[in-house]
């Protein structure tokens, strides 16, 4: 009998050794768990990531080799003082910089290889190549960093950096030394730039010494590589843009109407995007980033959130027309402004009183108070008005992200009655209390991008479609979203006297002396106040300037919005830009040199100084002009040359 429990023991113990060996060997074997495996190294063969080409075919963003020395903590063996010198001598870091780096890689894993020394150079590659043999648990890593073909666009192409351990939690696909987009159409469309790695499993000895492949290579996989992207921004209109955005903050958005492609997405101060490749690259960001003044990070075209100033008067027009409200005839009186209560709202000095036509090229806002009256009032209570007013104003694509495929933004503002009754109380409120909203001020908020958006949707009679940088993804399609048209709430046929009004901003008002022969422009200039807190105190500083259009008047190929921080009026700094955008990508070249010798001459560094020196502002917050040297100016005409040949 215990013979029989003692065979029946053993048979049934070699029975769960059998059973377990089998799961081990049959099921357990994939990939996942073959990086637990301590007798399997895994080696991963990083792809091409994908080129970034524009919209006519130029190549803006390519690859470079970069060589990463890797390291696997339980693999190193230690080394005598002699050894350790040497190698941190061919590294170029010192004895405690080896241990902090050795130490961070075991904390992150003792099986796993992660970056000891990343971005060699090609010298310090070849030098130490030859000697790796020597350094037990290290070995060199080959993959790809960009090459960027080009100085301009930083924030449109954005920037590739190393993963860290929050994106390794949240995405498996990533291990440490990784890259990863960070900004702009690199974060965007990171999956599709970066392709799939490959992965090689290599089976080692007792002696930690690979003997081949594990399995002869059946768990293998190769890498595939990332797929190329054309964008929608035009390589040199977007050069332009910088060139005259020089000395100068702010932003410029130029969109196809048409088809809703971003032409050209400024903001100024701008960065050489190079500045962020190799191992000089935490150094630059971190300069960048600390830039608190100047923010040259920041992408004011798509995060600045500005009072639109009078290129908002256009959409009270369109919901009055819309409302019923007025018609293109209704006159309003105009004296120096448009007085309430025992408070007046400012204009400038036209003749009075005022139709449409003329409220919209004189830029009165003693029309636009009346008109936004009506439109408020038309409805029992202002709560009711406001919110009817609102969805109208969201129609066009303001107080929303827009839902496009940028890597940042900011939703700009449209109040609701809900806004004023937190601030002053349910029903605690009347039409007069949001006067503001008639001029573009107050408590609404749009950024560069939904103001060019909006003048698209002007252009167009009443539909837009969604912004977007993606013009073509190798092997696959853009997004139907960018395809769809998205319609405001505004029927057709109100626009013509809206677009006839800013037609004749050129032809006979604000903008008269920015003409450009052979084009017909329909544009709207805009001034918005601009405060600041100093020294605990809300200070008023120089206005800035703002200028929206679309050209020509019928079928718009381009629709554009300009800001310039601290511009004063419109038509100073922001419609000479816009004029010159535009003629540049409709025909190629400047005729208007006076206008792009006025923009390029004079600087704004010293309005942005200000409030840090103590210097007064101008009288009524007006820029004083202050021109660059004859030397600075020479060189900007040769970067001009430049973009003229390119």
């Amino acid at each position: 009998m215990r013979k029989l429990l003692l065979l029946t023991t053993v048979i049934l113990v070699g029975l769960v050794f059998i059973a377990r060996l089998f799961y081990l060997q049959v099921y357990n074997t994939s990939s996942n768990n073959l990086f637990e495996d301590s007798a399997i190294k895994p080696e991963f063969n990083y792809p091409k990531r994908g080129y970034v080409y524009d919209r006519n075919g130029k190549l803006l963003v390519a690859n470079q080799p970069s060589y990463d020395v890797m390291v696997i903590p339980r693999d190193v063996v230690p080394m005598d003082s002699t050894e350790l010198n040497e190698f941190c001598e061919l590294l170029k870091i010192t004895k405690e910089d080896y241990n902090k780096k050795l130490e961070r890689a075991t904390n992150y894993s003792p099986r796993l290889p992660s970056p000891f020394v990343p971005q060699l150079s090609k010298t310090d590659y070849a030098v130490l190549q030859e000697k790796m043999h020597k350094y037990e648990g290290f070995y060199i890593q080959k993959r790809s960093l960009r090459s960027y073909q080009t100085t301009i666009g930083a924030n449109v192409l954005g920037d590739i950096g190393e993963v860290n351990r929050g994106i390794i939690a949240k995405q498996p696909y990533y291990r440490m030394g990784d890259l990863i987009g960070k900004q702009g159409v690199e974060k965007t469309y990171e999956e599709i730039l970066r392709g799939v790695k490959g992965i090689k499993f290599i089976q080692k000895d007792r002696f930690n010494k690979n003997i081949g492949p594990y399995k002869e290579g059946i768990y293998d996989t190769l890498p595939k590589p990332g797929k190329d992207i054309t964008i929608t921004i035009d390589a040199q209109l977007q050069a332009y843009g910088e060139l005259l955005m020089t000395n100068k903050r702010g932003g410029i958005i130029a969109i196809e109407p048409e088809s809703g492609e971003i032409l050209t997405m400024v903001s100024g101060p701008s960065y050489n995007p190079n500045l962020l490749v190799g191992r000089d690259r935490s150094k630059n960001f971190s300069k960048l980033y600390n830039d608190s003044i100047a923010k040259p990070l920041f992408d004011r075209g798509l995060q600045a959130m500005y009072s639109p100033g009078s290129p908002f008067k256009n959409l009270n027009a369109l919901i009055a027309l819309q409302e019923g409200v007025v018609t293109t005839e209704d006159r309003f009186s105009c004296s120096l402004g448009y007085r309430y209560g025992n408070r007046k709202m400012g204009c400038h000095v036209h003749k009075s009183p005022v139709n449409m036509n003329t409220g919209i090229y004189e830029s009165c806002n003693a029309y636009f108070a009346n008109v936004y009256r009506k439109i408020i009032d038309k409805y029992d209570t202002p709560a009711e008005g406001m919110d009817n007013w609102s969805q109208h104003i969201k129609s066009f694509g303001l107080g929303n992200y827009l839902n496009n495929d940028l890597s940042v933004g900011q939703p700009g503002k449209v109040p609701t009655a809900a806004t004023y009754d937190r601030a002053y109380g349910k029903n605690r409120w009347y039409t007069t209390f949001t006067l503001s909203n008639a001029i573009g001020q107050g408590e609404v908020l749009a950024t560069p991008i939904q103001l060019a958006n909006m003048a698209a949707a002007i252009g167009n009679r009443g539909y837009y479609y969604t912004p977007h940088i993606i013009k073509n993804i190798e092997g696959g399609t853009i997004s139907s979203k960018f395809t769809n048209p998205k319609y405001t709430t505004i029927e057709k046929q109100h626009f013509e006297p809206v677009v006839q009004g800013m037609y004749d901003v050129y032809n006979k008002g604000t903008a008269k002396r920015l003409q450009v022969k052979g084009i017909e422009i329909c544009g709207k200039t805009g001034t918005a106040e601009n405060f600041a807190i100093i020294d605990s105190t809300k200070t008023q500083l120089t206005d800035h300037s703002i200028f929206v259009a679309f050209a020509p008047k019928d079928n718009p190929k381009i629709a554009i919005a300009v800001f310039v921080e601290n511009g004063y009026f419109g038509s100073r700094f922001a419609g000479r830009m816009a004029s010159l955008m535009i003629e540049y990508y409709l025909k190629g070249e400047i005729s208007r040199t006076d206008m792009e010798n006025f923009v390029l001459r004079y600087s704004l560094e010293h309005e942005y100084d200000k409030p840090y020196s103590g210097e007064p502002f101008g009288i009524n917050r007006q820029t004083t002009l202050e021109p660059i040297s004859e030397e600075e100016f020479q060189e900007l005409l040769k970067l001009k040359a430049e973009i003229t040949k390119s």
